[in-house]
């Protein structure tokens, strides 16, 4: 009995922290233009905060699996526990938008290794038959934190101020601290097979000069050369880590992965499609509050459209993929995202609030059936051996993709911005519908990817697919 219960307490701490990640991503995105008054900053150029937070998390992915078998799962999540509440609390004492960013990483680093790392503690301890309801219960979480998450930042921002989306983790996370001390088990830590550094620094710093390079178009301020030079560094520093790979017999992510075809296409679909959808949560608040005059409150509740519609989606993925195929569902929905997104360049202070809900909730509908469809397929036909580095290299591409798709629209928005020669609302709102136009189209060259799929491929016996691991 006394087993049990400390089984469902240990669920309910790696639940929380799932939750307190997933909740900080998407808290900070209506606070953005608060925090832009406050730091003395153009809320058009606040996307460093969110690029920071998901680049840094897709950098420590990679190594997560290691770290926590060598120092052992107990130790690692008290110590991602205790760098997510610091730098949460360093974010809420930020003066600069420097300082903030700074914040932001250390806040990444402990989030990178929330789930990972509670994941694998509940793998370590449930029962082999009871892990799926296991993981299940875990995922509810992370769909709240989104849910929930722009409505509470505006709130936060209207009755307290922009820090205290912040602070609230706080007790969260030192209640998190002491539950982890007394119920989560702590094995010793054990030895395992040498770190690939080399090739961990190579794809490290592949993935943050390509970042770098889109975020340095707008946010950063580097001229072209500077943007060109992190670029050419960026692709050489992935190639190399490829060539790496090729010879290293236990490298981070295994070239034998890449001759999963379905894995291959899910990963570049992945890639590109949420290059361009992943920005919808970064420039929606925004253009609610810069452009239509909305509070902080009403700009995060007009986000609810959005996670409903996604939850509400989830019964319906399954018979879909079922009934048509994952090449006929991704394809025809992958278009359906972007013409979604590119609708959102018809947005204006005059548009009816009944069309705009229904915008909103048919966008949220159609991503959330997105994601699932391709993160399934990417890891549906891994074999056990292979399964734990998949989910790895998803979850790396995935934050990835979050990272770079913000500062892809930061970029293009700075461009349109600086066309419009920065007029007004007026003019603002036109760099607004310009750059939904061009993230939408982003989505749809996607759908060419995943045209590259089998139609044999389909949802046959659904209680074999692999979990759901949506956004």
């Amino acid at each position: 009995m006394k087993q049990e219960q400390s089984l469902k307490i240990l669920l309910w701490l790696v639940a929380i922290g799932f939750f307190m990640q997933t909740l900080d991503a998407t808290i900070v995105n209506t606070a953005l233009p608060a925090m832009a008054a406050s730091l003395g900053e153009s809320p058009l150029r606040m996307q460093s905060v969110v690029v920071a937070y998901s680049l840094t998390m897709a950098m420590l992915i990679p190594a997560s699996g290691w770290i926590a078998d060598r120092l052992g799962t107990r130790r690692v999540y008290i110590g991602a526990i205790v760098l997510f509440v610091v730098g949460s609390v360093l974010c809420a004492l930020s003066h600069s938008l420097t300082q903030l960013v700074a914040s932001r990483v250390v806040q990444g680093l402990g989030g990178a290794l929330l789930l990972p790392v509670g994941r694998l503690a509940v793998l370590k301890t449930v029962p082999r038959e009871r892990f799926l309801q296991a993981m299940s219960f875990v995922a509810i979480p992370g769909l709240i934190g989104p849910l929930i998450g722009p409505t509470l930042g505006g709130w936060l921002v209207e009755v307290a101020s922009w820090h205290w989306i912040f602070l609230i983790n706080v007790p969260v996370g030192l209640a998190g601290c002491v539950a982890t001390l007394r119920y989560m088990p702590g094995p010793p830590s054990m030895a395992v097979t040498r770190f690939d550094l080399a090739g961990y620094l190579m794809l490290a710093f592949g993935m943050v000069a390509l970042s770098l390079a889109l975020d340095g178009l707008s946010g950063l301020g580097l001229r072209q050369a500077g943007v060109l030079v992190l670029m050419i560094f960026g692709l050489a520093s992935l190639a190399a880590y490829w060539l790496h790979a090729l010879r290293r017999p236990d490298p981070l992510f295994s070239p034998q992965l890449f001759t999963v075809p379905t894995l291959r296409i899910g990963l570049l679909g992945n890639l590109f499609s949420r290059l361009g959808s992943s920005c919808m949560p970064f420039l929606i608040p925004l253009l609610l509050q810069v452009t239509m005059g909305y509070s902080p409150l009403q700009a995060g509740m007009m986000m609810l459209p959005v996670a409903l519609a996604s939850m509400s989606m989830k019964r319906l993925t399954t018979p879909l993929i079922m009934r048509f195929g994952y090449r006929q569902v991704l394809v025809v929905n992958t278009l359906l995202v972007g013409l979604g997104m590119a609708s959102f360049a018809l947005a204006s202070p005059d548009q009816p609030l009944w069309l705009r809900i229904i915008q909103l909730a048919a966008f949220g509908a159609v991503n959330s059936l997105q994601f699932t469809a391709m993160n399934t397929i990417t890891l549906k036909d891994l074999d056990h051996g292979m399964a734990s580095s998949g989910n790895s290299l998803l979850s790396m591409v995935q934050m990835l993709a979050m990272g770079m798709g913000v500062a892809a629209a930061g970029a293009v928005l700075a461009a349109f911005t600086a066309y419009f020669e920065r007029g007004g609302p007026t003019q603002t709102l036109s760099a607004f519908q310009a750059t939904f136009a061009c993230m939408g189209l982003i989505t749809i060259a996607s759908a060419a990817i995943f045209w590259q799929l089998s139609p044999a491929d389909r949802a046959v016996t659904a209680a074999r697919e692999a979990p759901d691991l949506s956004d």
